[in-house]
């Protein structure tokens, strides 16, 4: 399913026009990705918790040359699905 397709859905579902829905989802994702920037947690109860994670630097190697590299610290976002979302998959 891509935006579009989710975008419908979201319009039919709640009875919006596709305009309202787009605003809807958009905010909603906005929401999402400035708590996130923050450090926050969001958690969406039978949906699941975003949250940002730091990984440490590490070594890697580099594959053309085989030689050892370092590879930065960074920042990743994570999402672990909740309890009824993961029923709903299997």
């Amino acid at each position: 399913m891509n935006k579009t397709e989710l975008i419908e859905k979201i319009a039919e579902g709640a009875g919006l026009s596709k305009v309202d829905a787009k605003k809807a989802l958009e905010a909603g994702v906005e929401a999402v990705k400035e708590a996130l920037q923050k450090g926050e947690k969001v958690q969406l109860v039978g949906f699941g918790t975003f949250a940002v994670k730091e990984q440490p630097a590490r070594e890697g190697i580099n594959p053309a040359t085989k030689e050892k590299i370092t590879i930065a610290a960074k920042k990743v976002a994570k999402f672990k699905a909740g309890a009824e979302l993961a029923e709903a998959v299997k």
